[in-house]
């Protein structure tokens, strides 16, 4: 039997294993399709199942983890289906958001997407691709920050991190863009408040990541698959 956990002490816990699993899936780390068993969880992450299961539903919700029917917890699959309804929801609602946020956004959100922008180009994903996927999330957060809407914001948020697992995959492409020069272009046209050039760029930036992916995926599927990992 599980000790009695305080409510406020239950809710870090909870939140801590959400992050911990989250950081993890999202990386990659834990492959799409990765079983995650709550045993081999407890010991690695330190908690116990209450929690864990908690975190676990948490990212069934957000679409990052599958749960099966006596069949426990996995990394949520991905599918070329999938990337496609992806695409097309990031593209509603990020451009939406983008251009309210140039529209709309105050001398503070210029600001942010300065601090981004110049941290973006300090980074290096040859050298450290976890701190240059997180340096280039807060980039296009923050472009889209001045929308005026807080659950937009999480929206845009949740898809931004689904799309990151299949953004991981267009790096197995030999066929490298130069985002740098991409994202040079967002950002000036956003901070010179052209919302329709703004929101033009946004899209084909999306989508060409998106076409990348599906030609990794169509080249996956036609060699044989490896078997799933346990989570450990």
């Amino acid at each position: 039997m599980n000790p009695v956990i305080e409510p406020e002490k239950e809710r870090r816990l909870v939140f801590q294993g959400y992050q911990t699993l989250r950081t993890k899936i999202v990386s990659g780390e834990y492959l799409p399709g990765t079983r995650l068993k709550l045993d081999t969880l407890q010991q690695s992450l330190g908690l116990s199942s209450s929690p864990l299961r908690e975190a676990l539903n948490r990212l069934v919700v957000e679409g990052l983890v599958e749960a099966h029917e006596g069949r426990g917890f996995r990394a949520a699959t991905i599918s070329i289906a999938e990337l496609h309804e992806l695409t097309h929801l990031r593209l509603l609602l990020e451009c939406d958001a983008l251009r309210r946020s140039v529209t709309l956004g105050d001398e503070e959100w210029e600001g942010r997407v300065v601090a981004a922008a110049h941290k973006l180009r300090s980074g290096n994903a040859a050298i450290d691709a976890e701190d240059w996927s997180e340096r280039h999330r807060n980039f296009h957060l923050a472009l889209l920050s001045g929308c005026g809407f807080p659950r937009l914001m999480r929206f845009c948020e949740t898809l931004f991190d689904q799309a990151e697992r299949y953004r991981r995959i267009a790096r197995l492409s030999t066929h490298h863009r130069k985002k740098n020069v991409e994202h040079r272009k967002l950002e000036d046209a956003a901070l010179k408040r052209n919302a329709n050039a703004a929101v033009k760029i946004l899209s084909e930036h999306i989508r060409k990541t998106a076409d990348r992916v599906v030609d990794v995926l169509r080249e996956a599927e036609a060699t044989p698959p490896e078997k799933t990992r346990d989570g450990k």
